[in-house]
């Protein structure tokens, strides 16, 4: 059984860089962004957090062959008609209050079982991390039995997301020939609630779920990783930690399938909460998200208001 620390929560909230130091830890393998996939890879061969295409990664072809036989054998049309069938947002509270799953989920999540288990052997990993964040696919994941699920829920401050999804951004793995979506902050703050409070009702089901703050995590991101290595039931040392610094981590070589461009980071990334939005993000909006978010951002700790510095 494949043990899977699962990453959720909305885009933009830090959860690339809290799957790129998790990476560095021994007992831990990072394969990025399993629900893209099948388009963006296996398709379109775009690159590997390496830097290599796709077809091109020979971490990536051994998955292949021990998951599949090889990646030529994956039924992509069928994964994708069984992704529009089982995982969107709209049927959480179907998968939710589902007594038992329907066989479409069951079938829908083996294709991600087979990828995880394959993986943690080739990498001899004890844990993988997928950090696709579909608060839906983890919906649809807890009903795999063979996968050992572990959701760590991301948050960050709905004001600092709602900016960051305002940036036009670059997709470096298409060669600078795509861009990131964007939305509008009023969009991003729906988005919030909706996912946020996914993750919530997953807990309530059963799943082991830890939450984290984005800005709490890097505030002491050694103590934040000794907890998640702790509920993913790996062990860690400080010489396990010697690639944090003061302010900075030193990251080697990953193979993120997808995801944030922070994934091609190679070497020294500094360790700072981007707060831009205190002061970039016009009054209006951020009141506004401040004003839709309310009641979450007061649950998870956040204040109501916050003026620009």
């Amino acid at each position: 059984m494949a043990r899977v620390l699962y990453l959720g929560g909305l885009g933009r909230s830090g959860t690339t860089l809290v799957e790129r130091l998790l990476g560095e830890l021994p007992s831990v393998c990072a394969l990025g962004e399993i629900v893209h996939l099948w388009q963006r890879d296996i398709r379109d061969n775009e690159r590997c957090g390496c830097g290599a295409r796709f077809a091109a990664c020979a971490f990536w072809r051994r998955v292949g062959e021990q998951a599949f036989g090889g990646w030529a054998n994956v039924d992509v049309d069928r994964i994708h008609a069984l992704r529009d069938a089982v995982e969107r947002t709209r049927f959480i509270p179907r998968l939710a209050n589902a007594s038992e799953p329907d066989p479409q989920v069951r079938e829908y999540a083996s294709f991600y079982a087979r990828v995880y288990a394959a993986a943690a052997e080739i990498s001899g990993a004890a844990v993988v991390v997928d950090s696709s964040k579909h608060s839906a696919l983890a919906h649809v994941l807890r009903w795999a039995e063979d996968i050992d699920l572990r959701v760590v829920h991301v948050v960050r401050d709905a004001r600092g997301v709602a900016y960051s999804w305002t940036k036009t951004v670059t997709r470096p793995e298409t060669d600078g020939s795509d861009e990131m979506t964007r939305y509008s902050p009023g969009r991003s703050a729906m988005l919030w609630n909706a996912h946020n409070a996914a993750f919530g009702l997953l807990a309530r089901r059963g799943v082991a779920v830890r939450r984290i703050r984005y800005e709490q995590f890097l505030a002491d991101p050694r103590s934040a990783l000794h907890g998640l290595a702790e509920f993913a039931d790996v062990p860690v040392t400080d010489a396990d930690l010697a690639f944090l610094g003061d302010g900075y981590a030193d990251l080697g070589v990953g193979h993120s399938a997808a995801g944030n461009p922070m994934r091609f980071t190679v070497g020294r990334l500094p360790l700072r909460r981007d707060d831009a939005w205190v002061h970039s993000l016009p009054g209006n909006q951020r009141r506004l998200v401040g004003a839709v978010c309310a009641p979450m951002l007061r649950a998870y700790g956040y204040p109501i208001s916050v003026e620009a510095r």
